[in-house]
């Protein structure tokens, strides 16, 4: 499988101010195999130390922090000869010895030679917990589930993700059916890189369903083995009550859905917990549309989404069928699938700021604004046929936005102020700066 993310890695490789990356992300999207296949390809070779019941590594770690006895015990480790320029050395589950997350300071400031990337699947809990930690010192690298142009490119084929690339609009319509299909299967198959894998090669549903409840029993496993006892409870119920969160009308989050009389206080630090973890996306709402949006955040007005499509529809118990059932698909559960979706495929987009909007009367909402650094552009989702977009209108008589994006099953179309963007062109949103110059 391919992964975009490759291309960030070749990058730093090549960074005349290269630090130490660490890679984040939930368990399962990637991040061990992506190291790997980076180093195979980069690299003549490659030292891979998992740190997950590593006594021999906790020891080292465990002595001072000088970078040369480090590499010494580690080249007695992997029993060979570390060269600076050419081997690539992989921290994983670097999060279990808190003092080789340490260490990488000194990497950096004594040793920058070395090529050092890790990754850890609870690291940004790690982080929060106040493990000594060199601000500065490190880069980072998000991972995601597999984006529906990187499902395009293991199912159908890379043509069809570089006709998205280029917004060769007339074209991608002539295949619209394609990228329907496809798109249809994403909701179903997710984007974790093994149900993706064993789609691809075996295009067995039953199959994949199998492996998303395996990875959400792994979840599960994780709340009892890595969260402080007290908030375990609060973690599965907020975990649990996300699919009924998303399929109300208004899909903002109620903690009296979590349990009745819920509040704010009970459960904030559960939500903190799968967020960190990067288990859930945490969308807030903004009460105007103004750069920067992150001023404008109403921090008690959020929606909660998963990391992954596939999972939610495992979790809700989406039925093969629906994907035979014309459109039906996107409407299942009042939309949430499909706005888990773009939420999904957003999050995946380098630098741009995700929120929602509405208005003080609540007669307003416009599914997602987002912050490209250069505009805001509201992003209205449209499971159903029905494309009027009275949200868009009133925002815009308000806000004036130089672009508005409708994203449905229609086919691509610019008429004015307002851009209808196929569901499956998503990801191009990022891209919105040359929409400004067409007629």
């Amino acid at each position: 499988m391919y992964r975009i993310a490759i291309e960030k890695l070749y990058r730093w490789r090549e960074s005349k101010r290269r630090k130490p990356l660490i890679i984040q992300g939930a368990r399962q999207v990637g991040k061990t195999w992506l190291m790997k296949d980076f180093g195979s390809k980069a690299y003549a070779d490659t030292v891979y130390i998992n740190f997950d019941s590593n006594s021999r590594m906790a020891e080292l770690f465990a002595s001072d922090l000088n970078t040369d006895r480090l590499i010494m015990g580690i080249e007695l480790y992997a029993g060979r000869k570390i060269d600076p320029n050419n081997t690539l050395l992989i921290f994983d589950e670097v999060q279990e010895v808190p003092r080789a997350l340490s260490s990488l300071k000194y990497f950096y400031e004594n040793a920058p030679q070395y090529h050092i990337v890790c990754a850890g699947s609870l690291l940004g809990i790690a982080l929060h917990e106040g493990t000594s930690f060199p601000v500065g010192k490190v880069e980072f690298l998000s991972l995601y589930p597999l984006s529906f142009k990187e499902f395009l490119m293991a199912t159908v084929g890379e043509r069809f993700a570089e006709l998205l690339d280029r917004q060769d609009y007339s074209m991608v319509t002539s295949f619209k059916q394609t990228y329907m299909d496809a798109l249809k299967q994403y909701f179903f198959v997710g984007g974790m890189p093994e149900s993706v894998q064993s789609f691809a090669e075996e295009k067995d549903f039953n199959e994949v369903r199998e492996i998303q409840k395996r990875i959400l029993a792994a979840y599960e496993q994780d709340f009892s083995k890595h969260a402080p006892i007290e908030i375990v409870p609060k973690i599965r119920m907020v975990w649990n009550s996300i699919p009924s969160q998303l399929a109300k009308e208004n899909k903002k989050f109620f903690y009296g859905l979590v349990r009745e009389g819920g509040r704010a206080k009970e459960y904030e630090a559960a939500i903190m917990w799968l967020c960190d973890c990067g288990l859930v996306h945490k969308v807030s709402r903004v009460n105007a549309a103004r750069i920067p949006l992150k001023a404008y955040e109403d921090l008690k007005a959020f929606k909660l989404f998963i990391v992954d499509v596939g999972l939610l529809g495992c979790m809700t118990g989406l039925r093969q069928g629906a994907l035979l059932d014309g459109n039906d698909l996107f409407t299942e559960f009042k939309g949430a699938l499909t706005e888990q979706y773009v939420c999904q495929q957003l999050q995946t987009i380098d630098d741009l700021g995700v929120y929602y909007y509405t208005n003080d009367r609540g007669s307003c909402e416009v599914d997602f604004i987002v912050d490209t650094g250069e505009q805001i552009v509201p992003v209205e989702v449209k499971a159903e046929v029905n494309l009027k977009a009275k949200s868009l209108k009133t925002y815009r008589e308000k806000f004036n936005p130089e672009i508005s994006v409708r994203t449905s099953m229609a086919d691509y179309k610019k008429e004015d102020w307002l851009v209808n963007l196929p569901l499956y062109a998503v990801e191009e949103i990022c891209k919105c700066d040359e929409w400004n110059s067409e007629g």
